[in-house]
């Protein structure tokens, strides 16, 4: 959206009457937030606009850091204590339990600080600046409020905080940022410009069946919205085919449905499994898009209404309870009339009860339909992008990290996986950002429409943009030799060295041994070095027999360069070891029957642990095969916590469950196998016996 666009939306808002006022969300690309932040100072000045605050309280983790940091604690201790506490309800926390994080819960001193840290959680720390939230006033904001500078130039910070605003009568917009939307825009240039078709948000086909079918099977990696592993869990039992199903898809994963026990009744009414009923005729009209469940915040409203005879007054009273329900907490207080309003016109306790349930958990996240919908479009194109343009998408999203719940790592596999070719960054191809390049010898309709994957100079851990830019800069044609670079682009040896790592000279013949090798001559050379490389000398002179690199090294070498690997999957070199402690490949799993036991093992991609889930983690492994999907119930999450919370190689023996396509396994016993990782630096031999040691000692009872 252009910035100018905005002023209509603005003016309108700030010249109503109204009783109450607006709070506008508006999205933008989020590289175009701050654009947008200094296109309002500057259309209504900083005497009428102005960034909102917001007050950052103690939370678990910095109070113990303060408090600790004052009774003299070292650092040390103080991590010690944090983790002891971490992911914990404070008053759970046992003495045993701080004995194992290496703690003495006997010292006075270390009770003193756990008291005051409990006495001090929630309390203000300090006024910050809201990252989005602006308001505008009619009359100068300067006679309204006081204004301070922020740390950031040319901005300024009202000093009230953001949730004040409504009792105020202040107008708040908060302009957000979707990193999706910048993935978007450029993945639609991708396509314009390597496959020369002007696709745009207007001209995508609505409704295309391959799009569906690739998220019916919970194929979504990147997808906004639909990316994490209880999404990706969901799509394949409410199996979307219109964009409605899209809208219900990326609403009913959220507190309030959960909460209100909302989530499987509908996908039993949707898959067939029990009839469609409505609590009555009345809410009929309000239930209807959604089988006779409530999963919309809208809904929620409106049952109030209908259902428990609020009045439109009482029920803006229950929304506004609904908004300040973090800070405050008085939705409660309108549990007993909402439960007995439904009673009296004949609804059942059961149902008023989850109604109101759904209430509270909107109160702690509401999801409105209108918020869904907008959100479900963005789903659809980056889906259809992804299904249709792989390499495009996959190349827009590599180019707009940080963002998503997925590393590159992870990104770059799924696009091998899906059939793009991916190829290395290189200091005679790659930019600083991941670009398309033509897949040689197309032949038919389908290889004309691919494209290879060119990994950037951004993927490469440690090299500044600026030293990439030169080297784009100077490449004209080529590079010759590694001279002819150093030479041509003027970057120092530090940023070769950082390209060496890399492997990014494959193209001038250098691996990167012999790259390091030629790096450090280059750096320990004066002017003899130009004259010969003027004369064509670099390449006569005698070749040192340097000693061969093995693939594992290879891949750990990748992994701290890039942060991951083109050449082979880290578990693919562990696999021999792994089979013969019956660790099963991923993959397998789909072969396995419900109760079947299993044992694997894989890198951790992503951790959740959300509050409506009681205390269940959720972790994803990957392997060479693809990803497995780990429940661990709260009882093994503390008999394991070590091992569950960091390990970065993780070792499981659990219990398959499938429903359908979606396949988890239970956890039962959980294992820290990261210093395994190491060993593929040292392993030129993988069978040796001292790395099998090593293994043995690692996994101790992992067999």
């Amino acid at each position: 959206m252009d910035p100018a666009r905005l002023d209509f939306l603005f003016e309108r808002f700030i010249s109503a009457e109204r009783d109450e006022p607006p709070d506008i969300d508006v999205d933008f690309e989020h590289e175009r937030r701050e654009e947008v932040i200094q296109y309002v100072y500057e259309k209504y000045g900083r005497d009428r606009a102005g960034m909102t605050a917001t007050v950052i309280s103690y939370r678990t983790k910095s109070a113990l850091r303060e408090v600790g940091k004052v009774m003299g604690l070292s650092d040390d201790s103080i991590v010690a204590l944090q983790q002891a506490f971490w992911r914990r309800y404070w008053d759970e926390v046992t003495e045993d339990q701080m004995r194992d994080a290496g703690l003495n819960p006997d010292d006075r001193t270390l009770r003193m600080v756990v008291e005051l840290a409990g006495d001090l959680r929630g309390f203000p720390r300090h006024l910050s600046q809201h990252t989005g939230g602006m308001v505008i006033t009619r009359s100068p904001l300067s006679n309204v409020v006081p204004i301070e500078n922020a740390a950031m130039a040319h901005r300024t910070v009202i000093e009230w905080d953001k949730d004040d605003l409504d009792a105020l009568g202040i107008l708040k917009i908060d302009i957000l940022g979707l990193g999706m939307l910048s993935c978007v825009r450029k993945a639609l240039d991708h396509i314009r410009d390597h496959h020369g078709r002007g696709v745009t948000l207007a001209t995508i086909p609505a409704e295309d069946p391959k799009t569906y079918d690739m998220l019916c099977e919970g194929d979504s990696v990147g997808v906004f919205q639909v990316e994490s592993r209880a999404q990706m869990s969901m799509l394949p039992r409410l199996r979307p085919r219109t964009f409605y199903d899209l809208v219900i898809e990326v609403a009913i994963v959220r507190p309030g449905p959960i909460q209100g026990d909302m989530v499987h009744p509908y996908l039993r009414r949707r898959q067939g499994l029990e009839p469609v009923v409505y609590p009555s005729s009345d809410l009929e009209q309000v239930l209807r898009k959604t089988l006779g469940i409530p999963l919309f915040q809208e809904q929620a409203m409106k049952i109030a209404i209908v259902a428990a005879g609020f009045t439109p007054g009482e029920s803006n009273e229950l929304r506004q309870a609904m908004a300040t329900f973090r800070r405050s907490g008085t939705i409660h207080g309108f549990r007993d009339k909402f439960v007995e309003g439904a009673l009296s016109r004949g609804y059942d306790r059961d149902f008023a009860e989850r109604c109101f349930k759904q209430i509270e958990g909107f109160a702690d996240y509401g999801f409105p339909e209108s918020h869904s919908a907008s959100f479900a479009l963005i789903v659809y194109v980056s889906a259809w992008l992804r299904c249709h343009y792989p390499a495009a998408f996959a190349c827009a999203l590599l180019n707009s990290q940080p963002m998503g719940f997925y590393a590159p790592a992870q990104i770059v596999g799924d696009a091998r996986r899906h059939g793009v070719e991916v190829r290395p960054a290189d200091i005679n191809f790659s930019h600083w950002d991941c670009t398309l390049e033509p897949v040689a010898d197309a032949g038919d309709e389908r290889e004309r429409d691919s494209a290879a994957l060119r990994l950037g100079f951004r993927q490469i851990k440690g090299l500044a943009a600026r030293d990439a830019e030169a080297i784009v800069a100077a490449r004209c044609r080529g590079y010759r030799d590694l001279a002819h670079l150093w030479r041509a682009s003027g970057v120092g040896a530090s940023a070769l060295k950082t390209l060496a790592g890399a492997d990014a000279f494959r193209s001038l013949g250098l691996d990167r041994q012999q790259a390091f090798w030629t790096v450090n001559r280059l750096k320990d050379t004066t002017l003899p070095l130009f004259s010969a490389a003027e004369n064509g000398e670099m390449g006569r002179e005698t070749e040192v027999a340097l000693p061969p690199i093995t693939l594992p090294e290879q891949v750990a070498d990748d992994y701290r360069a890039l942060r991951l690997s083109l050449k082979t999957h880290p578990l693919s070199l562990l696999r021999p070891r792994l089979d013969r402690k019956q660790c099963v490949p991923s993959a397998r799993l789909a072969t396995m029957k419900t109760g079947s036991a299993v044992k694997l093992a894989g890198l951790v991609i992503t951790r959740q642990r959300p509050g409506s889930a009681n205390g269940v983690m959720f972790i994803t492994l990957e392997d060479e095969t693809g990803h497995a999907n780990l429940i661990v119930w709260p009882a093994v999450f503390e008999d394991f916590r070590q091992a569950v919370l960091g390990a970065t190689l993780m070792g499981v023996e659990g219990t398959v469950q499938c429903e359908g396509t979606v396949i988890h396994v239970v956890a039962r016993r959980v294992w820290n196998l990261g210093s395994l990782l190491g060993t593929l630096t040292n392993s030129a031999k993988p069978d040796r016996a001292a790395d099998e040691a090593k293994f043995d000692v690692q996994s101790r009872d992992f067999h």
